[in-house]
């Protein structure tokens, strides 16, 4: 899936209190890119984010998946496009404590009424290393382990791209260092579209285009 932006701004406040987040930001994501973007708190990485995933709409420019403006959709058909063609990783793993790990990762079809494919669940768990832990509840597992469960989660319904949001911004560098790879894994042995939010210069260093964002302004800043 191609996703194009062109000249997507945010603007929060008025007056004196008017905060650009993000301005005119254009730029492609093509299929499975792996993309970083950097910037300080408060530069409007979050804000980005949601714009391209649809959880928030901008205050001017265009969003395009495959050619089809996802602000012209109606909020009921926006929210269909996330649940099916995009999977999303936060820096609170967000799982259901009285769910089990398989319970957790199988949230997102049950809420759309699918039955989970056997095998791709087989090939996701041994990928992420989380087989034998699928009937434990979360407060059971690392923090580790419980991102990777986030990831399944992510991707139970074969999206098209990943956002991640400061995934690793909750553990400790040896467990985000693994969590990393894993990410990388998917990108690399699924073929999924990985776009990584992350004040982070080592994840950052792992994307093959690499973004930074100042001040609402998105700049290419290099590559792999």
């Amino acid at each position: 899936m191609k996703i194009e932006a062109n000249g997507l701004s945010k603007i929060y406040g008025e007056g004196e209190s008017r905060v650009t987040a993000l301005d005119r930001a254009s730029f492609q994501i093509m299929p499975g890119d792996f993309i970083s973007i950097t910037g300080p708190s408060g530069s409007g990485k979050s804000t980005l984010l949601h714009l391209l995933s649809g959880l928030d709409q901008p205050m001017s420019g265009r969003l395009t998946y495959d050619g089809q403006d996802i602000y012209s959709l109606s909020d009921r058909e926006r929210s269909a496009l996330r649940r099916r063609s995009i999977g999303f990783v936060f820096q609170q793993f967000h799982l259901l404590p009285v769910l089990t790990a398989w319970e957790n990762i199988l949230m997102p079809l049950l809420l759309d009424k699918k039955q989970p494919d056997e095998a791709y669940l087989e090939q996701l768990t041994q990928l992420l290393g989380i087989g034998s832990r699928l009937t434990h509840l979360p407060h059971e597992l690392s923090g580790g382990q419980q991102q990777r469960v986030a990831i399944a989660r992510a991707l139970i319904a074969q999206p098209d791209v990943i956002f991640a949001d400061e995934p690793t911004g909750n553990l400790d560098s040896r467990s985000g260092g693994e969590v990393m790879e894993m990410l990388r894994a998917v990108h690399e042995k699924m073929g999924k579209t990985l776009v990584i939010i992350t004040h982070d210069n080592r994840v950052a260093g792992m994307a093959d285009r690499r973004f930074s964002i100042v001040d609402g302004m998105l700049t290419e800043v290099g590559g792999r």
